[in-house]
């Protein structure tokens, strides 16, 4: 006699739970511009960058490094966010080179890419920082990239403008606020019609010389709501910073191009909360997270917690 179609039911293998599906990463590619230079940047990206996995809606971030300017290697557009690092010696060094050039195709590729692409959660988001900064705005010819009379060094000023004012990711931030400013290069004398024609917006300024008859260098422009540059390290920490300024030979160095009252607004900078420390909780987590919002619009409207 046949087993009745209930009995067969009633007698199966309960069916295996099947595992929780897994999330995707978001994936973030650090184009490092550092050239095979020692550095405390990079370890400052990797720690931000590290501290984000699973830190907003328990979204988990992976990252890989190209060496862009050492070994002309260049990350495909398979990628959700790019970090550009800042990097030695000058904006134009690459002139001529391989890696430039794969980089500026890289650059033009993103830009590309956004502009078809209408979904905000497909589109690629960059934050390129000083060295990457200055590239970023030959690329796009946003301003002239020139040489500075004098080297920046310090944790100096950083003024909002009225767009900067508006800037979520300055959002917090004192005006001015400080941050960790190291340079030769600068950028300067806008272009108006080029800023005008891409929607781009100069977020900041530099530090205000009433003495000095100069123009006041750019410190930050957003040139879409996926794409910002910043002239300065916001990745920095005091940890970064010491590392350099202790070391007696670049005490001495600070002492001799800038005077001890100068080295000893340094040192005073380094331990306010209310400065470096708060320059490197803002932006770039923010950007992260602004950035992981868009990538995941599962996330829109929902807290962190």
């Amino acid at each position: 006699m046949p087993t009745s179609t209930i009995a067969q039911k009633t007698h199966r293998r309960p069916a295996t739970p099947r595992p929780p599906a897994t999330v995707a990463p978001i994936r973030v590619a650090i184009l490092d511009l550092y050239d095979n230079l020692p550095n405390e940047g990079m370890r400052c990206i990797k720690e931000l960058l590290a501290e984000s996995d699973g830190k907003y809606w328990a979204q988990p971030v992976a990252f890989e490094v190209f060496e862009t300017r050492y070994k002309a290697e260049i990350c495909s557009l398979d990628f959700d966010i790019f970090v550009s690092t800042g990097g030695p010696g000058s904006p134009f060094d690459g002139d001529g080179k391989v890696w430039e050039r794969r980089y500026f195709n890289w650059w033009e590729a993103v830009w590309r890419h956004n502009q078809r692409e209408t979904r905000a959660h497909a589109r690629k988001y960059v934050f390129a920082i000083c060295h990457s900064f200055q590239m970023m705005c030959r690329f796009f010819r946003l301003a002239e990239v020139t040489k500075r009379g004098s080297k920046s060094f310090g944790i100096m000023p950083i003024h909002k403008t009225p767009a900067g004012e508006r800037e979520p990711l300055y959002a917090g931030l004192d005006n001015p606020f400080y941050a960790a400013d190291f340079r030769d290069w600068q950028v300067v004398e806008p272009n108006t019609q080029t800023l005008q024609a891409l929607g781009a917006e100069i977020l900041s300024l530099e530090k205000i010389r009433p003495h000095v008859p100069l123009e006041r260098s750019i410190t930050a422009i957003r040139v879409s709501p996926e794409i910002i540059g910043v002239q300065f390290h916001p990745e920095a920490d005091p940890r970064s910073m010491l590392v350099h300024a202790v070391k007696p030979e670049r005490k001495q160095d600070i002492i001799a191009r800038h005077g001890e009252k100068k080295y000893a607004e340094l040192m005073s900078r380094l331990q306010d909360p209310d400065c470096l420390a708060a320059t490197r909780r803002a932006i770039i987590p923010g950007f992260l997270q602004q950035a992981i919002a868009k990538l995941r619009p599962e996330f829109s409207g929902q807290s962190l917690n």
